[in-house]
């Protein structure tokens, strides 16, 4: 057995032991990692990680990840990544995190915005106000 752990910026995704897994990196390539696999490092640019654990597979979408394998530990670190029954659904819903993100961003940047015309014209005022 493998143990894979799976950790992004907000926490650990995945924590599990696999028999093996098949990595897909748009620049890198397919490659897999069974037990007792050398040493390997290896980015992962966008592509995504299928887990195999007896009858179960899943898959996890990675962007700008990093993968460490040693000793039968495999340490993916990535920007951002999703786990689903397949790399469809997976990628799908990390679109849709993605999205809620950047709506987010942009409704922070437009609250920004108006704050600083509101600060910028009250400054204005206040200086009138002293001569």
């Amino acid at each position: 057995m493998i143990k894979l752990v799976v950790v992004t910026p907000s926490g650990e995704l995945y924590n599990e032991t696999v028999d093996y897994i098949v990595v897909s990196s748009k620049n890198n390539g397919d490659f897999a990692i069974l037990k007792d696999h050398a040493p390997l490092i290896s980015a992962i640019d966008v592509g995504y990680v299928k887990m195999v654990q007896g009858d179960k597979t899943l898959y996890t979408v990675i962007i700008n990840g990093a993968l460490e394998n040693q000793d039968n530990l495999i340490n993916i670190i990535a920007q951002e990544a999703h786990v689903g029954l397949n790399k469809d659904s997976a990628m799908q819903h990390l679109n849709e995190v993605r999205q809620e993100r950047l709506e987010e961003n942009r409704k922070r940047t437009q609250d920004f915005l108006k704050a600083e015309k509101e600060l910028r014209k009250n400054i204005r005022e206040a200086q009138a106000s002293k001569r």
